[in-house]
């Protein structure tokens, strides 16, 4: 099956997909900002330069595409039909890498926590930011 787009299209709309400072992850910080909490962003000192760092509570977050990281069960992430061995590498690869830098993470005694996408929605968002925070605050 066909692109449905010239290559051209398909090259311009690539090139407008960031790896940092995505909506989700600015919705994410502003809330966590307003309840206190100070991070950093995308530090380059720890694997995989998590989204947010939380110094004082030993926790990193990664807000994750659904689709980029593989959100397995999420409806927003199906395998694509056009040009699937590329995809399917490229994706499988994404997913590979998160898990290695999540376990390296865990080995240096940081709490990992990943946001998918999916959790942000609008109907969501004030549940998964609740819970995020309980999360970070919790003691285990």
């Amino acid at each position: 099956m066909a692109d449905n787009h010239s290559p051209e299209v398909r090259s311009y709309n690539m090139s407008h997909i960031r790896s940092k400072d995505t909506k989700p992850e600015k919705q994410v910080r502003l809330y966590l900002f307003s309840k206190g909490f100070r991070y950093r962003k995308n530090d380059a000192r720890l694997p995989g330069k998590p989204d947010i760092y939380l110094p004082k509570n030993k926790t990193v977050i990664f807000i994750n595409g659904c689709f980029w990281h593989k959100h397995e069960g999420c409806s927003s992430f199906v395998w694509p039909k056009n040009n699937a061995e590329y995809w399917t590498k490229k994706i499988e690869g994404n997913a590979s890498r998160d898990r290695k830098h999540y376990a390296e993470l865990t080995q240096m005694g940081l709490r990992v926590i990943v946001i998918w996408e999916c959790e942000l929605k609008k109907s969501n968002f004030d549940l998964t930011m609740q819970k995020l925070v309980k999360t970070i605050i919790s003691k285990d």
